[in-house]
């Protein structure tokens, strides 16, 4: 694995901040001995006899008197996991400076050890996305090879899995106490992907979820041997939850399997209507509120909070800008058509 190393910029604001405490000239330099941060800003790029003895020797070099090509003062290597990665130089007396030249080698030595860790686990995230990609893609029966790999995530891939799509989850140290107990992947800012290949654990785990996160969605995907097809279930359950806005916290596939088919299949052979409804977020909200509570005008009103009038207004306003009237049942089939399409 190649060491983190410190950016010129990384190192010469070191420097700066550095010499308002330190009353001598400081010099980072980087592998190869070139100063990367410096007091004197014109020897940046500039290669350091000292700092080269120091690499080569891995040790401190001090200079007693200045020449021609450098001045007296310590340059100390700087040393990670048993590799030279730069020295640190600070101008002066070796005996007055040696003491500023540890701390500000304990400093960047910090920082560059810093760095390498998360490089490391940007490098695990990123190893580990792709193989979530390769999964949800994956057709067919299972290699041997994908399995052990499957096994550094605790996935057992000869189990079948119920994949759990999970959005709005807050609060860093909850998801990491509850997901730490199963494989789960982040796919985006505010969505997580569970595999539970217990049955037994997943109304546990949605339970626990529920009670610590008020606005938290969870669609399931049926128990399956490919986790592709778990996961599409999954995802296409969530698309019909938030499509419709339905007044609920989980929902399976299983139990809106034929909305999802109806929402894939093209039935109108035209542009969506509820394309038309995109930019009026209050007659989308009516609309879905209508669909929920099965056309009473009233119930729909009261959860709206608005005048009878004023919905039996935003209802026209519908069959105005769609051609479909809400308020007739197999008009309203249409249009559920059309908001299950347009957001799946």
């Amino acid at each position: 694995m190649q060491l983190y190393q410190l950016s010129q910029n990384q190192a010469q604001e070191i420097v700066d901040k550095m010499m308002k405490d330190i009353p001598y000239n400081i010099n980072i330099m980087n592998e190869l001995g070139i100063i990367i941060g410096s007091g004197n800003k014109k020897r940046v790029g500039t290669i350091h006899p000292g700092a080269l003895k120091a690499l080569s020797s891995g040790k401190m070099v001090e200079v007693w008197t200045d020449g021609q090509s450098e001045k007296k003062g310590t340059n100390e290597p700087i040393v990670i996991n048993h590799k030279r990665v730069g020295v640190i130089g600070i101008s002066g007396n070796p005996d007055e400076v040696r003491p500023f030249c540890n701390i500000v080698k304990t400093v960047v030595s910090l920082l560059i050890e810093q760095g390498a860790a998360l490089k490391t686990l940007e490098n695990e995230a990123n190893r580990k996305k792709a193989f979530l990609e390769v999964l949800l893609d994956h057709q067919g029966v299972y290699s041997q090879k994908l399995r052990k790999e499957a096994l550094q995530y605790n996935i057992d891939l000869m189990l079948k899995t119920e994949v759990l799509y999970i959005k709005n989850l807050s609060k860093e140290e909850e998801k990491s106490k509850l997901l730490l107990l199963y494989p789960s992947f982040l796919m985006d800012e505010d969505t997580h992907l569970v595999l539970v290949q217990n049955n037994d654990n997943s109304d546990k785990l949605i339970k626990q979820l529920i009670q610590n996160h008020k606005n938290i969605l969870i669609s399931l995907g049926a128990s399956e041997s490919s986790i592709a097809d778990s996961y599409v279930q999954a995802k296409s359950a969530m698309n019909v939850l938030l499509s419709l806005s339905l007044p609920l916290q989980v929902i399976s596939y299983e139990e809106v399997d034929f909305l999802v088919k109806l929402g894939y299949s093209d039935l109108s052979g035209e542009m969506n209507v509820v394309s038309k409804l995109e930019d009026t977020i209050d007659l989308l909200e009516t609309l879905r509120t209508f669909i929920n509570h099965n056309c009473s005008v009233s119930l729909t009103a009261a959860e709206l909070n608005i005048h009878r009038n004023t919905l039996q207004y935003r209802l026209k306003r519908i069959h105005t800008l769609t051609g479909k009237d809400p308020r007739k049942v197999l008009e309203l089939f249409e249009l559920t058509h059309g908001l299950l399409s347009f957001y799946k």
